[in-house]
């Protein structure tokens, strides 16, 4: 017996929240980068000895800037496996003020809703939660982040 969904069950995206959503992360990310905006530039927040996150910017355009935001934890003074380590690439778009997750760990384009289930089990809602992650990272590294720049090897 299979059950039909009928339409009203389906999650809809809450645009508004998500684009305030947006806002606030790209106003903590400007914070974060402090007009360092330069391809290359690498800006790294220590939490504690044990957990770290950084900022790559990939790319500067008139309009929109590619940034790359990484976890790195260490444990037992070994620092885990890339594939073990966090990553989101980030776009900012400078024209409207929002940044927007586009790329989490191996998913390369985020939709803004999900049927569920699926086969790589998203969450319907899982755009906003993503950003709502991003949020999370932000809002640590900066309140307790201490911060290094450097520039990309």
């Amino acid at each position: 017996m299979t059950t039909q969904l009928n339409k009203s069950t389906y999650y809809r995206p809450n645009l508004s929240n998500l684009m305030n959503l947006c806002d606030v992360n790209y106003m903590m990310l400007l914070r974060l980068l402090a007009d360092k905006e330069t391809v290359g530039e690498k800006r790294c927040f220590f939490i504690s000895d044990f957990l770290s996150y950084s900022i790559v910017v990939n790319e500067v355009t008139r309009y929109t800037s590619l940034v790359t935001m990484t976890q790195d934890a260490t444990i037992n003074g070994k620092h885990l496996a890339d594939f073990l380590r966090p990553k989101m690439v980030i776009r900012l778009y400078h024209d409207a003020r929002m940044a927007e997750v586009i790329s989490n760990q191996d998913v390369r384009q985020v939709k803004p809703r999900y049927d569920y289930p699926n086969n790589a089990m998203h969450l319907p809602d899982e755009k906003q939660q993503i950003n709502l992650f991003l949020k999370e990272w932000l809002q640590l590294s900066l309140q307790l982040g201490q911060t290094r720049l450097t520039a990309v090897e």
